[in-house]
């Protein structure tokens, strides 16, 4: 038994350790929302809401990371990549940042937790595709207004069978 009462009495590792629970728990939330309306109302339906719903969490949490990393405002490439490194799911899925000539940063989810538990419980593929453009594109822009983001392969259309998507962000100077 863990012998702290009180978050404020856990140790650095046991935190840490909490966080990954915080993010399973969240994930966790987020399918069961989401399996919830598509098995009221369809796939179609969960998505529209799904997108709605990242449209506005992707934001809060952009900003809230820029605070939290005092990456001040448009930050760039340096910026969007430290943030994505410090996302709720960072600690979930494995995944790879690499910088390319041009003002490129290519992100890649090479294992993704949720769709691992659809795969694990029988279900199809989240078609997770046009809400990634929605999460990524507004999350990129919230970090820096300049970045347009572009998708390279995402289920229903995976382009790059090693990875479970990848996306693309571009530091156009305006």
């Amino acid at each position: 038994m863990l012998r702290a009462e009180k978050i404020d009495d856990l140790t650095k590792e046991e935190l840490f350790e909490l966080n990954k629970i915080y993010a399973k728990n969240w994930l966790a939330h987020d399918g069961l929302w989401f399996q919830a309306i598509e098995n009221k109302y369809g796939m179609d339906m969960a998505i529209d809401m799904d997108r709605e719903a990242w449209r506005r969490f992707t934001v809060i949490e952009a900003r809230r990371l820029i605070e939290f990393l005092n990456l001040g405002k448009n930050s760039g490439i340096a910026g969007l990549k430290k943030a994505l490194s410090f996302r709720l799911y960072s600690s979930l899925n494995e995944d790879e940042i690499t910088l390319e000539e041009g003002n490129v940063l290519v992100y890649r989810v090479k294992t993704c937790r949720v769709q691992h538990a659809r795969k694990k419980k029988g279900l199809s593929y989240f078609p997770c595709k046009s809400v990634g453009i929605v999460e990524y594109s507004l999350f990129a822009k919230t970090i820096d207004e300049r970045f347009e983001t572009e998708v390279v392969s995402c289920h229903p259309d995976i382009a790059d069978t090693e990875y479970n998507c990848v996306w693309k962000f571009i530091l156009k100077n305006k």
